[in-house]
């Protein structure tokens, strides 16, 4: 193939973009995409610079996931649970799906958490909606992060009295609006270990899945009985 030689003028004179060939509508346009863009960049940045616990990944969707597999071991591992994971199979408590949801997730059953934790937070379940936004937050799904952020907000103020493990709150990201709301929170302490082999097997033998719901793990009468065994001693 014969190259060409062309000067630098003939080049930048082909590359040019001509204003006339834009409305005013296009160039508003794309002025608000840039805006929209550097909004988000700067709504990751503020979440990327807030402490974390010591030696996390550091970057965003990872130190989420991290967080919120952290989370999880803490609700399991809750002198509580056991109580709560029975309420759940017998009356499908929303503080027991939250602790159903976390031993899914820790067993690598991502859409039955996420399911359980959606129907938990909507019976008013905070810290479910605090799972959600971590589970966003770790996908990098920033729309539906800020869509759980401002309900973890809204939740808040109506007063949720129930199993709260850990403390969080929703805040202004920054005065834009565009930015959303993000929320801070805390971590469980360090504790027993979750033995994440038994949590597994645990999940394994679970009630094989409603045909109402679908392909949604259901828990069983003696999960609660063998909750212990999830913690070595």
């Amino acid at each position: 193939m014969t190259r060409i030689q062309r000067s630098i003028d003939e080049v930048l004179s082909g590359a040019r973009v001509f204003q006339g060939e834009y409305t005013d509508a296009d160039w508003e346009a794309a002025r608000h995409t840039i805006a929209r863009e550097l909004h988000e960049l700067r709504w990751v940045r503020l979440l990327t610079d807030r402490p974390a616990p010591a030696d996390p990944p550091s970057a965003l969707p990872e130190r989420t996931a991290y967080d919120l597999r952290t989370l999880c071991r803490g609700i399991v591992r809750d002198p509580g649970a056991t109580g709560r994971v029975s309420a759940f199979d017998t009356a499908r408590e929303p503080e027991g799906a939250l602790s159903f949801s976390c031993l899914l997730y820790l067993a690598d059953e991502e859409e039955g958490a996420r399911f359980w934790w959606q129907y938990a937070a909507g019976a008013g379940n905070v810290t479910s909606a605090l799972c959600l936004y971590l589970l966003h937050l770790s996908h990098g799904e920033m729309h539906d992060a800020r869509h759980w952020a401002h309900q973890v907000d809204d939740l808040n103020s109506l007063g949720w009295s129930g199993y709260t493990p850990v403390e969080h709150r929703a805040a202004s990201a920054a005065p834009d609006p565009v930015l959303g709301t993000e929320v801070r929170y805390t971590l469980p302490p360090p504790g027993r270990v979750v033995a994440e082999a038994a949590v597994k097997d645990a999940v394994a033998q679970l009630e094989a899945p409603d045909e109402g719901l679908g392909p949604v793990p259901q828990p069983t009468a003696d999960l609660a009985v063998h909750w212990r065994d999830l913690l070595p001693a």
